[in-house]
C-alpha cells in the first residue's frame, strides 16, 4: 500500500547499513532521525486531527446553545478524559510488548497480543458504562446545575460508543506503530477530520439537528478512521503481524491484565494531574477570570501537547524494538536522539511564547481582564511547553522498557505528595492565586521529569535487553498451524 511505501523507502537506507557498526557518527544520527521521524510524524499529525475534532465539535455545539456548549465541555473535560484515561492507559502495556516482539522478530505474536488488549479493554469499557448511563444524577449530586447536568446526560449517552472506539483506536495505533507502519492512520485522520467539518455543517447548519447533529458526527468521526484501520490490519496490510482471529488470545491473560493495570495507573496519574488544576481555580478569588485565562492557556499548552505525545511515541517505539532486537546500545544512541530533538524543538517554542505573552489570547477572547491575566501566565506556560519536551518523552522510554509500575509510583509521589500540596499552600495560604497552584504543579512536573533523567540515566541497558528478552519468552506462544488460513 502507499503508507507502507512510504516508510519502506525512508526506512531502506537504514536498513540495509543496519549491521555496520562502524558508521560516522553523522551517519548513525541521520539513519536514526530517520526511524524516528516515520514514527513521530504521523503520529503528531494523527493527535492533531484527533485532538481537532473535539475542537470543531465544540465550536459547532457553541453556535447552538450555551447550554448544549457547557454540557458538552463538562462530558468531554471530566468524564471523557476519565474513560480515555483508563483505556488508553490500559491499552499503552501493548505498546511496550508489541514493540519488543516486534525487535525480537516474534512477528505472528503481535497480533495476539492485540487480540489481547481487546478483550481486556472490552471488558474495562463495559465497566465503566454505568458513568455515561447515570450521568445526570452524579452530576446533581455532586451540585452542578439541573439543566446543564439534564444535557450533559443526554450527550453522555452519544459518547457510549466513543468509549467503544478508543478500544480499536488505541491499540491498532500501538499496534501499527510497532511496526512504523502509523503513516495509514495520518491518511486516515486527515479524511475523518475533512468529513467530520462538513458533516457538522450540515447537520447542525444546512438541517438544524442541534445537538443530536453534532453528536451523529462526532460519532462518526470516532468511528470511520476505526474501521479503516481495522480493516487494514486485518484485511492485508499486516500479513507478517495478522495471522487471523486465534483462540491462543485467551491464554495467558492475567500477566496482559497485570501490565495494562499498571500502564493505566502510570497514565491516570498523568492525565487527571492537569484536571486537578482546574478544580484547584475554582474556589480562588475572581474564578470566572482565572479560569478563563488558565483554560486558554492549557488550550495553546494541549495543542503543543501533541507534538511531544508523537514524539513520545517514537522513543517507546524506537527503544522497545532495539531492545527485542537486543541492541542496548542502539536503544540508547534512539533515546539520546529523540529527547535531543523534542527538547530543541521545545526550546524554540518555548522562546516563542515567551516572547508572544498576552497578545496570545486575543485569539481566544476580547476581554482585556482575561489577556492580563493571559499575560501573567505566559511564563509559566513558556516554562510547562519546555517541560513538555523532555518529560513525555522520558514516560515513552518508560514505556517501551516496561517500567510502567515504577513510574506508576514516580508519579504519585511527584504529582500527588510535591506538585498538588505545593500548589494549595503557594494558591491559598501565600494568595499567588492560580499562578501558585500552577507554579506547585509545575514543580510537580519538574520533579517527575528529574527523577525519569536519573532513571534513565543510571540504567543498566544491557540488562534492559535480558529483561526484555525474558518478557518476550515468557509471553511466546506457537503460532497454530492453520494460522494464515484464518487470516480475513
Amino acid at each position: 500500500m502507499a503508507a507502507d511505501d512510504i516508510s519502506e523507502k525512508l526506512l531502506s537506507k537504514v536498513q540495509i547499513q543496519e549491521g555496520d557498526s562502524e558508521l560516522k557518527l553523522k551517519d548513525k544520527i541521520w539513519n536514526e532521525w530517520k526511524k524516528m521521524w516515520v514514527i513521530a510524524a504521523p503520529a503528531i499529525f494523527t493527535r492533531f486531527s484527533t485532538f481537532g475534532v473535539n475542537v470543531i465539535s465544540q465550536a459547532f455545539i457553541g453556535h447552538i446553545g450555551s447550554i448544549e456548549l457547557a454540557a458538552y465541555a463538562l462530558v468531554i473535560t471530566v468524564l471523557l478524559r476519565f474513560g480515555n484515561g483508563i483505556l488508553l492507559g490500559m491499552a499503552s502495556g501493548l505498546e511496550t510488548l508489541c514493540g519488543q516482539a516486534y525487535g525480537a522478530k516474534q512477528y505472528h505474536m503481535l497480533g495476539i497480543y492485540l487480540q489481547r488488549s481487546w478483550i481486556v479493554l472490552t471488558v474495562t469499557a463495559t465497566l465503566l458504562l454505568p458513568i455515561f448511563i447515570f450521568t445526570a444524577p452524579i452530576l446533581k449530586a455532586l451540585g452542578q446545575d439541573e439543566t446543564i447536568a439534564k444535557e450533559a446526560g443526554v450527550i453522555s449517552l452519544w459518547l457510549i460508543p466513543v468509549i467503544y472506539a478508543f478500544i480499536a483506536s488505541f491499540t491498532c495505533q500501538m499496534f501499527l506503530q510497532a511496526q512504523s507502519k502509523n503513516m495509514i492512520i495520518s491518511y486516515l485522520a486527515a479524511c475523518t477530520l475533512v468529513i467530520h467539518i462538513f458533516l457538522s455543517w450540515l447537520l447542525t447548519v444546512k438541517f438544524k439537528f442541534g445537538i443530536t447533529g453534532a453528536m451523529i458526527s462526532t460519532l462518526l468521526a470516532y468511528w470511520l478512521p476505526n474501521i479503516g484501520q481495522l480493516i487494514y490490519v486485518t484485511c492485508g496490510g499486516c500479513k507478517e503481524t495478522w495471522k487471523g482471529f486465534t483462540s491462543l488470545a485467551f491464554k495467558d491473560l492475567w500477566p496482559v491484565i497485570k501490565l495494562s493495570f499498571s500502564s493505566g495507573a502510570m497514565l491516570c496519574l498523568e492525565l487527571w494531574y492537569n484536571t486537578i488544576l482546574i478544580l484547584l481555580t475554582g474556589n480562588l478569588k475572581n474564578a470566572m477570570v482565572q479560569i478563563d485565562a488558565l483554560s486558554i492557556c492549557l488550550n495553546i499548552n494541549g495543542w503543543e501537547m501533541m507534538i511531544s505525545l508523537g514524539f513520545l511515541a517514537a522513543a517507546c517505539v524506537r527503544v522497545s524494538n532495539e531492545l527485542g532486537r537486543g541492541s542496548a546500545k542502539a536503544a540508547r544512541f534512539s533515546i539520546l536522539t529523540i529527547v535531543t530533538t523534542s527538547f530543541v524543538i521545545g526550546f524554540v517554542l518555548f522562546l516563542f511564547f515567551l516572547f508572544l505573552r498576552g497578545r496570545l489570547a486575543y485569539i481566544f477572547t476580547e476581554s482585556e481582564d482575561v489577556a492580563e491575566e493571559v499575560d501573567h501566565l505566559s511564563p509559566l506556560l513558556a516554562f510547562s511547553i519546555l517541560l513538555n519536551s523532555v518529560q513525555p518523552v522520558l514516560s515513552g522510554v518508560a514505556v517501551g522498557a516496561g517500567w510502567q509500575s515504577i513510574v506508576a509510583y514516580v508519579n504519585i509521589g511527584c504529582y500527588y505528595l510535591v506538585g498538588i500540596p505545593v500548589g494549595v499552600v503557594l494558591g491559598y495560604v501565600f494568595k499567588m492565586q492560580v499562578k501558585g497552584v500552577w507554579v506547585g504543579m509545575l514543580f510537580g512536573v519538574l520533579t517527575q521529569t528529574t527523577v525519569l533523567l536519573v532513571i534513565t540515566l543510571k540504567t543498566d541497558w544491557d540488562k534492559q535487553v535480558l529483561i526484555a528478552q525474558q518478557r518476550v519468552k515468557k509471553f511466546f506462544v506457537e503460532a497454530e498451524p492453520n494460522a494464515d488460513s484464518q487470516t480475513a
